[in-house]
C-alpha cells in the first residue's frame, strides 16, 4: 500500500518546499493533494489506486459525521468506477441544501440514516446498497449498471437495492437509479461485460443468455460471456483485465492468451460460432452488430 507523506512529515526531516518541488519535477515524488505527497511509482497507478491515495490524504482532514459516498465509496467497496466519478473525494453529510464542489472534496447534502453507514478499514462509508443508488443517481446508465452488477455479484440483495431506491424517491436522479437497478445482472464478471450486455439489448439480435455453460455429452466444457444456444453462437468480451482474472498461480499472461485460443478453437470444433470484441468496439455498436450478423449467417448455413 502506497504511503501518504505529509508536508509536515517531510519538512520535519529536513526537506524544504524547494526540495519537494524538485523531487516532484524529478519524478521522485508525486503530489497527491495540497500538503500531501507519495513516492512515485514506475508503473502507472490504476484509477482506483490513485483515488485511494487521495482518500488516505483527505479522510483525516474531514469533519466528524462525514461518510465517504458516491465514487469514493465505490472505490473502497471495489465497485467499478470511471475517472470522472472520482476526480474528487465524494462525501455525504446528513444536511439539507445543495452540495458543494471544492478543488479536492465534493460535499453532498442529503438524508443519511445511521444504518446506511458502515465502518470499512476505519473509514465511515455508505453501505453497498446506498453507494450503488448514489452512483446510479449521478452517473450515466452504463456506469450505473456496471456498479449494480458488481454489487449483486458481491452479495447485495435485490430487496436491499429496492429499499435503497425507494428511500431515494424524489431525489435528483432517482428515476435513473430505478432503471439501473432494474437492469442489473449479477452474472456479469466485469464492467466490460455489463456494458456489452446493455449494447446487445439495444441491438436487433435474438435473446441471449449471459454466462452460458457449454455442455457436451453431459459435461460443462466452457462458460461463455453471452450465448445463443439455439443458433450455436457465442460472444466474448475480450478486456485486458479478464486475462488478469484468469491468471493461475505461476502463469504468465501469454499463457492465458494461448489457453483462451485453445478454448476458442475447441468451441469452433464443437460447431459454435465465436464472436469477440474489445473495449474500443463498444463505442461502435454497428461493428459488433455486423460481426454477430455474419456469425448468425454462418451458423445458419451449417
Amino acid at each position: 500500500m502506497d504511503q501518504v507523506l505529509t508536508r509536515s512529515f517531510l519538512t520535519a526531516r529536513g526537506l524544504t518546499d524547494a526540495d519537494l518541488a524538485r523531487r516532484v519535477s524529478a519524478g521522485e515524488l508525486e503530489r497527491v493533494r495540497r500538503g500531501a505527497y507519495a513516492r512515485a511509482v514506475v508503473d502507472e497507478r490504476t484509477v482506483e489506486e490513485q483515488h485511494l491515495l487521495l482518500l488516505r490524504a483527505t479522510v483525516p482532514l474531514l469533519e466528524p459525521g462525514t461518510a465517504l459516498s458516491h465514487g469514493s465509496a465505490a472505490v473502497v467497496r471495489g465497485l467499478p468506477v470511471w475517472p470522472e466519478a472520482v476526480d474528487r473525494v465524494h462525501i455525504t453529510r446528513p444536511r439539507h441544501g445543495g452540495g458543494r464542489r471544492r478543488t479536492t472534496v465534493y460535499r453532498h447534502s442529503s438524508p443519511l440514516r445511521s444504518d446506511e453507514v458502515e465502518s470499512v478499514d476505519g473509514w465511515d462509508v455508505t453501505t453497498l446498497a446506498r453507494t450503488v443508488v448514489d452512483l446510479a443517481r449521478s452517473r450515466p446508465l452504463e456506469q450505473a449498471v456496471a456498479a449494480v452488477d458488481r454489487a449483486l455479484a458481491r452479495g447485495v440483495g435485490e430487496d436491499e437495492l429496492a429499499a435503497a431506491v425507494a428511500g431515494a424517491a424524489g431525489w435528483p436522479g432517482a428515476a435513473g437509479a430505478r432503471r439501473a437497478v432494474a437492469l442489473g445482472d449479477g452474472r456479469a464478471e466485469s464492467a466490460g461485460e455489463s456494458l456489452s450486455r446493455l449494447l446487445l439489448l439495444d441491438l436487433d439480435v435474438p435473446t441471449f443468455e449471459p454466462q452460458l455453460p457449454i455442455v457436451e455429452e453431459g459435461e460443462v466444457v466452457a462458460r461463455v460471456d453471452f450465448g445463443w444456444e439455439q443458433q450455436r453462437v457465442v460472444a466474448e468480451f475480450d478486456g485486458k483485465i479478464k486475462y488478469g482474472r484468469l491468471l493461475r498461480r505461476g502463469e504468465e499472461p501469454g499463457q492465458v492468451v494461448y489457453r483462451e485460443k485453445v478454448r476458442e478453437d475447441m468451441l469452433r470444433d464443437l460447431g459454435w460460432e465465436v464472436v469477440r470484441w474489445v473495449w474500443a468496439d463498444l463505442a461502435h455498436p454497428e461493428v459488433i452488430a455486423e460481426r454477430l450478423r455474419r456469425a448468425f449467417l454462418r451458423a445458419a448455413r451449417r
